[in-house]
Formats: structure tokens, C-alpha cells, sequence
């Protein structure tokens, strides 16, 4: 009773009107333990058309893992975030694993687009990569063309965006663009990650290795491909068009190359063809998802990670020179903490959507509405 109550006030928990300008404003979107679920993770935000804030995540029904019964949920705001619904199912596949969330909206048509994955629920990551197992993970794409409310039923595009020696898979998690700027502008990007045979790999404690790479649409999400790969030791990853008006994205990683820090690649034909990933020197490693996007009104890039060489510190951070240094900073959680995701809300706020709690990283998902002056 105390946790649906906490839940039920969770709605309520922003600064009050008057705050002093700068102010973070807070709300528990989800709190583990609630709505029939054991854990709320694997965080996702967006934008839609008509300005409603739909945060999407995993609700994970018998524990906290990351196989087994495992539903892609929902909750919208209509007013920016500061007042939520109730739960939507996106997709409920009894026993098995509905997840890794990465929704985009095509501004040229006001759909939006959510790429997910699958997988048999009794099946672990481990053995998916060694495949050792009955099934494997596989992609699917779903969308809504009224803002959210309702779903289309999910379609597999496994066949076009995965290569089939690939063992693992993963969809963001967090969020997709479209590409604004340059030859490829209108292109819907979804950033994804993969295992894949390596004789040198270690991954899981076998010959086996994690890369990066992208899949995309250029007909409005009628049909996905598989575009270019980044390799080695990256995984989970977001991209960012940067703001240099030619259409140049970053991909920035979760990096396994023991050094502490984040990674970028860039790609300057629409995700076709990527760069080698290099260190960024001013984004520390937790070796965990992380979230970018850009603020064009403000010419910023903003990042947010655990800033820290373990899951604390959940911190929104901002590059005014492409991501090249991240000079400005805005704690937003200094306890435990994980994934996250970023929006632009519009030309002066931002909000973050992210794993937190007092005692564990998972006890729950929180908003936080932010002028991007505070960040400084």
C-alpha cells in the first residue's frame, strides 16, 4: 500500500509554481514494485508531434533481470512531463521478452516509429551470443500515428537489420533521429548493437566480440536496412546529428576498452560507413547505456551517464564545440543510477528520463525538467 501510494504521489512531486528559474523539477515515472511488476528499466523518451512526452521502458514481471517475462510499457504526459497516465501496453508477449525501447517520430508525417527486440523469455544473453539456445534475438518495429494513444501490432524486420552470424542484438536502447540537415536528410536512424564471432574476443568468456551499428529507413519507416557497423569492444550506444549543418552523426558508446571513457564514432553518409571509435576525454566510462541529443535552438550537444567509474552520479553534461569537450555540468542524482534518456522539450528546457534510487540503481524511473542554463 505504502508503494502504490508513493506511485500515486509520484504525479504530484515537482517544484512548486514560483520556483527560482534554473530549478530541476522531478517525477517518479515508474517505482519498481508497482503495477504488477517486479522492475521498471531500460528507460526511453520522446517527443511526439503534438508535444505530448511519452517515456516507454521494460516492465519486468517476476524480477529484475534482463530475460524473462518481460513487457514494453508506456505512460504519456500531456502538459511536458509534469503529470503522467496510466500504463499502456505496447506489447505483452506472455513468458517471453518484449524490450530495449528506441522509438523515433518522423516530423515529415507525425508518426512515430518504436524499434524493439525479442527474444524466448527462458533464453539468457550468455547463450544467445554462443548460440546455444532455441531461438535468438530478433527485431521488430511498431508505430502510432495519433501521438501514442494507440499501437499498430509489431512487425519483425529481423530479415533486413540483422546479419545472421550475429548472436545478440539490441535496439538503443533510448532513442532514434531523423536526420535534418544534407544528403540525407528525412533518414530515420536507429542506433543498435550486436555480438559477432571474433577468435580474439573475450566477450561472455568466449571467442565472441560486441560492436555497434546502425540500421535505417528512407521511406518513412515503411522499410528498414542494416547500415554500417562499428567495431571493436562497443555496445550499446545513442547518435546525434551534429550541429555542424552537413548531416555529420555522432555515435557515442558504451565502451570495453577498459579505459574509463566514453567513445565516439562519426559518419558522414547518413550512417552508410563509420569511423573508428575514439576516446572522449571528458565523459567517464561507467561502462553502462548512456544518452545524447541536441539542443539546435541553444547550438548544443547534450550527454548523460553515471559520471562516475561505477552506476552513481547520474549527470546531464554539454558541448558547445560538437562533442569535442563537455565543459558544463548539471547533477541530477549523486546516489545510484543508470540508464537514461534525453529530450529537448523546446528552445530553453530539456528533460532526462533515468534509473535511480538510495540504495539501488533500479528502485525506480524519474523525470527531471531542466533549464539547459542550469546546466553550467
Amino acid at each position: 500500500m505504502k508503494k502504490l501510494l508513493l506511485l500515486a504521489l509520484g504525479c504530484c512531486l515537482f517544484s512548486p509554481a514560483g520556483a527560482a528559474p534554473g530549478a530541476v523539477e522531478k517525477v517518479d515515472v515508474f517505482v519498481s514494485g508497482n503495477e504488477g511488476y517486479h522492475t521498471f528499466r531500460i528507460p526511453a523518451v520522446v517527443r511526439a508531434q503534438n508535444g505530448d512526452v511519452l517515456a516507454f521502458c521494460e516492465g519486468r514481471k517476476i524480477g529484475g533481470g534482463d530475460a524473462g517475462d518481460i513487457d514494453l510499457i508506456l505512460r504519456r504526459s500531456t502538459d511536458g512531463g509534469r503529470n503522467w497516465g496510466a500504463i499502456q501496453t505496447v506489447w505483452d508477449d506472455g513468458a517471453n521478452t518484449c524490450g530495449n525501447p528506441c522509438p523515433v517520430l518522423d516530423a515529415s508525417t507525425g508518426t512515430l516509429w518504436l524499434v524493439l527486440t525479442h527474444n524466448i523469455g527462458s533464453e539468457h544473453e550468455k547463450d544467445i551470443i554462443t548460440k546455444k539456445t532455441k531461438g535468438t534475438r530478433t527485431v521488430w518495429v511498431t508505430h502510432s500515428r495519433d501521438h501514442g494513444a494507440t499501437w499498430a501490432k509489431p512487425v519483425d524486420i529481423t530479415a533486413t537489420t540483422k546479419d545472421p552470424s550475429w548472436g545478440w542484438y539490441a535496439t538503443g536502447p533510448g532513442i532514434g533521429i531523423q536526420i535534418q540537415s544534407g544528403a540525407h536528410a528525412g533518414r530515420l536512424v536507429i542506433p543498435c548493437d550486436h555480438s559477432y564471432d571474433d577468435p580474439q574476443g573475450k566477450v561472455r568468456g568466449g571467442p565472441y566480440e560486441y560492436g555497434s551499428h546502425a540500421i535505417y529507413s528512407d521511406d518513412h519507416g515503411q522499410s528498414w536496412k542494416l547500415g554500417g557497423v562499428i567495431r571493436p569492444k562497443v555496445n550499446e550506444c545513442q547518435v546525434v546529428e551534429s550541429l555542424d549543418g552537413n548531416g555529420t552523426l555522432i555515435m557515442n558508446l558504451r565502451s570495453y576498452f577498459g579505459r574509463n571513457r566514453r567513445t565516439h564514432a562519426t559518419s558522414t553518409d547518413g550512417g552508410i560507413t563509420w569511423s573508428a571509435p575514439v576516446d572522449v576525454a571528458d565523459l567517464v566510462e561507467s561502462v553502462c547505456q548512456a544518452s545524447i541529443v541536441r539542443a539546435p535552438a541553444a547550438q548544443l550537444l547534450l550527454f548523460a551517464n553515471p559520471a562516475a567509474t561505477k552506476r552513481e552520479r547520474l549527470t546531464v553534461k554539454a558541448s558547445g564545440d560538437g562533442g569535442r569537450t563537455w565543459p558544463r555540468a548539471l547533477v541530477l542524482h549523486a546516489g545510484p543510477s543508470a540508464y537514461s534518456s534525453l529530450v529537448v522539450l523546446d528552445a530553453t528546457t530539456a528533460a532526462c528520463l533515468y534509473e535511480c534510487g538510495e540504495t539501488s540503481a533500479y528502485s525506480r524511473i524519474t523525470l527531471a525538467r531542466f533549464d539547459l542554463a542550469a546546466v553550467k
